[in-house]
């Protein structure tokens, strides 16, 4: 038995998830998502998946998140017909995200090619793919529910557990049973929290594992107590009820919306903050909420209490406002405040959430809240740091709104967190782990870290870079 594992994306890097394992000349790929990052960098990654599609048996989806499955569609442009493994609820969360990934895509030609008219330039950009190629990969999802294990090839086998990060997300665990020997590499995709809401906490009750591919994208930072940041989110939203202010809250249409909506639902409920009129302004966010309502079998036992015994919606309240279109979108900016406005994308690289921005940014009466991680060389990354100007849509703006950032409500487990999950399983045989998903000085703490706690085999993956893995 002949294998090896390499990495073509999210290798000393947060974003673009793409690895390979290889068995006796096949290739499985595990993920294929899009690169977030500057507008040239992320293009030119992008365009090259750095695997052929027909070298591929088979690929394998961890969850729906675009820097996860958002180069899906490539694949199947480019000629992969084979079955793309995942959950029901990611197959779901996969398909809204390549298919709005396609809509973005589209209209950013429309946009780049009048900008070039006007400036008598050529204009040669093209999206990466369109919408038919992302409904190919959605029709290529075959639908395999937690811990049901199914063989992808001969003599290899795919269970999934679940990752306890959004809804439907997938820890993969190969099972290779080959030439009287078996071997076992559990692919983590992004690890989740203990007690977070809606979703499952991490599944610790796996088979023993001979190879761990972790991510690392929180490798040196701890999440905030939720406790402390209810409190933060209280403590916000009365500031903005007392200037008439808005708060302006960048999020990812998938699961984050979904939490911010519920612990607001809570704090209006428990009576800590007053009823301020919310705008969920995303029409995927939206659609994932309806996705959220159809996919029980992802909850946690409290939710599903509420939500399935008692008939009590989470995602839903009298303060709570969808909007369903781009005027209602546009009139949101001489809504009078105060109001809070969540809005996709989660790190203010696309979508509505940077025509918030343009309106709202030099407003000091506005706060934008940060709840989640920005890569680097983001609009999201460059608030968080608080520059004093950032460029969106080509143009300056001085920031003069407040910023704060609230870590609790990361979906990551922190590098405490990930140790504790580690622990809990069963590592009796683990022969090595390989960090992804991770800024460079973030992993290098995490392998110092897991290496004072009895994990010394621990390999930050380098870009194309081989592996064997042994049995």
């Amino acid at each position: 038995m002949d294998m090896t594992f390499y990495s073509l994306g999210a290798a000393e890097e947060v974003t673009g998830s793409k690895h390979v394992i290889e068995i006796d000349g096949k290739s499985y790929l595990v993920d294929c998502g899009t690169f977030q990052g500057s507008r040239s960098d992320a293009d030119r990654k992008n365009r090259n998946i750095g695997i052929a599609a027909d070298r591929l048996s088979a690929v394998v989806l961890t969850h729906g998140h675009l820097d996860h499955c958002g180069l899906l569609p490539m694949l199947t442009k480019q000629g992969y017909t084979g079955n793309i493994y995942a959950t029901p609820a990611t197959r779901d969360i996969a398909s809204l995200i390549m298919m709005d990934s396609a809509n973005i895509q589209a209209r950013d030609a429309i946009y780049l090619r009048k900008q070039a008219n006007k400036k008598g330039e050529q204009f040669d950009w093209q999206p990466l793919f369109e919408e038919k190629d992302a409904i190919a990969a959605t029709s290529q999802i075959i639908g395999v529910s937690y811990q049901r294990p199914v063989y992808i090839d001969e003599g290899v086998q795919l269970e999934f557990f679940d990752a306890g990060h959004i809804l439907g997300s997938a820890m993969a665990l190969f099972t290779v049973k080959k030439d009287g020997k078996e071997l076992r590499v559990l692919c983590s995709g992004d690890l989740g929290r203990k007690e977070k809401p809606i979703i499952r906490d991490p599944d610790d009750k796996l088979p023993a594992i001979d190879y761990l591919v972790l991510e690392s994208t929180y490798g040196n930072r701890r999440h905030d107590n939720t406790d402390n940041a209810m409190a933060k989110l209280a403590e916000v939203a009365k500031q903005t009820v007392k200037n008439k202010g808005r708060i302006i809250i960048p999020s990812f249409a998938i699961e984050r919306t979904q939490e911010l909506v519920y612990y607001f639902h809570l704090l209006v409920d428990e009576g800590v903050i007053p009823e301020i009129p919310i705008f969920v302004d995303s029409p995927m966010a939206t659609n994932a909420t309806t996705i959220f309502q159809v996919h029980p079998e992802c909850y946690d036992e409290h939710i599903r209490e509420a939500f399935i015994k008692h008939h009590k919606n989470p995602f839903g309240f009298n303060a709570l406002h969808f909007t369903t279109n781009v005027n209602e979108s546009k009139a949101l900016n001489e809504h009078p405040g105060p109001l809070i406005i969540i809005s996709a994308d989660g790190m203010c690289e696309a979508g509505r959430i940077q025509h918030h921005l343009i309106n709202s940014i030099s407003n000091p009466n506005t706060t934008i809240l940060m709840v989640g991680y920005m890569a680097a060389n983001t609009l999201g990354r460059r608030i968080r740091n608080k520059d004093a100007e950032v460029k969106i849509h080509g143009q300056w703006f001085k920031r003069r709104a407040a910023v704060e950032e609230i870590n609790a409500f990361s979906a990551h487990a922190d590098y405490v967190e990930a140790l504790a999950w580690l622990n809990a399983i069963d590592t009796s045989q683990l022969k090595r782990i390989f960090l992804v998903h991770g800024e460079p000085k973030a992993q290098t703490e995490f392998k110092t870290y897991l290496a004072a706690h009895g994990y010394p085999q621990t390999e930050i993956v380098k870009y194309g870079a081989t592996y064997p893995l042994e049995a």
